[in-house]
């Protein structure tokens, strides 16, 4: 079988636009059928690769592949595929900026990234999205196929390493945040406003509103929904 790992090294060498997906269909008697899916990658010779890699799994259907986000969205809403294996950096689109499109297009489709960034914050920010898994293309040999099956069954995959080193990223972010800007954060995660936030603390609303700037700066989150979520991930607040 050709390794992904070594397809690497000819990254470079031809580009594509076309999208390769994978779908759940059952078979005629009822029983569970195959894993389709839909491979996205810009890269002809990696695609290559993944795809003898998946078609060598049980039960796994590549259907389609493309080469930018725009062609996976397509692909996505005409195959209605159980994953969609989704490259990060492609050509046009930002992947990340699809992603909403591409829920839409199929809701019941889970999202595996395969990607070389390896920064906590592109994993943070794809989870947070609604990406099931999260894999870096030197690992895809070995890790890619139990992230698919994980997706499809419902089930969050994260790379092992990159796993640790967002949880040790997520600790230290936490651990940059004063007491009071603990105390901020978990008001607003309860919906309160900035004048409630006030009241509540003592402080001006002036005040509360430098404080939001700082952890929405220190957490790199821009939104009260991102806020929140933050808050009732760490336990900051209950539901």
């Amino acid at each position: 079988m050709t390794s992904v790992q070594g397809v690497r090294q000819g990254k470079d060498a031809t580009r594509a636009g076309n999208l390769v997906a994978v779908a759940s269909k059952p078979h005629p008697d009822g029983s569970e059928g195959t894993t389709t899916i839909v491979l996205a990658d810009d890269h002809t010779v990696m695609r290559n690769a993944l795809r003898l890699l998946l078609d060598a799994e049980p039960g796994f259907e590549v259907v389609a592949e493309a080469g930018d986000a725009d062609a996976a969205v397509r692909y996505v809403r005409g195959h209605k595929p159980a994953v969609l294996i989704l490259d990060l950096n492609m050509p046009g689109r930002s992947s990340l900026d699809a992603l909403p499109d591409i829920q839409e297009a199929s809701p019941e489709t889970e999202i595996v990234v395969l990607t070389m960034q390896n920064e906590p914050a592109f994993a943070r920010r794809a989870l947070q999205a609604g990406v099931r898994g999260y894999v870096l293309k030197e690992a895809a040999d070995a890790e890619l196929v139990q992230a698919v099956r994980s997706a499809a069954a419902g089930d969050t995959y994260l790379q092992p390493a990159l796993g640790a080193r967002l949880a040790s990223a997520d600790s230290r972010e936490a651990d940059e945040l004063s007491e009071r800007e603990r105390d901020v954060l978990r008001l607003i995660a309860l919906g309160h406003t900035n004048a409630e936030v006030a009241e509540q603390l003592y402080i001006s609303i002036r005040t509360v509103e430098s404080h939001r700037a700082h952890i929405q700066q220190k957490l790199r989150l821009s939104s009260r929904a991102e806020l929140v979520r933050y808050a009732l991930d760490r336990g900051l607040v209950e539901i």
